[in-house]
């Protein structure tokens, strides 16, 4: 499996749970937001924005959602949502996964990163990046 980028819903989040339904929510607000910037630009932006399209796919009990590519420069990222026990806490986490570095483009790894940083600032929530770095879009004290 490819890298993984966690968006964690901590405290101060917007919300403590998440669903893959309001993940895909989300995606078509960008979607929506993007779209709009393209109008006012007068430019085909949104195609560029967001050069995938969202399929819902299930693996057992697992949802999850299947981003393929529209055009060459991409191929597919795999969002879903999981949990982990944290300090005798249940954390949830929005995972998006990059394909295997043999299918891997940079374009990829762009917008992994893109619509990570866009979930995490929409949900005040912590994001670990598939460098490693972390980046706190919650409020901490």
């Amino acid at each position: 499996m490819g890298k993984s980028a966690y968006v964690k819903l901590v405290n101060g989040s917007v919300q403590q749970e998440i669903t893959i339904d309001q993940v895909k929510e989300l995606l078509n607000k960008y979607i929506e937001n993007t779209g709009k910037l393209a109008e006012q630009l007068d430019w085909e932006y949104h195609e560029s924005a967001f050069p995938y399209t969202i399929q819902e796919k299930a693996e057992g009990d697992t949802k999850y959602l299947y981003l393929k590519a529209k055009d060459e420069l991409y191929n597919y990222l795999i969002i879903g949502v999981g949990s982990e026990e944290v300090d005798g806490h249940t954390t949830q986490f929005i995972q998006v996964v990059l394909p295997d570095e043999d299918y891997r483009t940079p374009g990829d790894q762009a917008k992994g990163n893109e619509f990570s940083k866009y979930l995490a600032k929409k949900l005040k929530a912590e994001l670990h990046l598939f460098n490693g770095r972390v980046l706190y879009y919650n409020p901490r004290k």
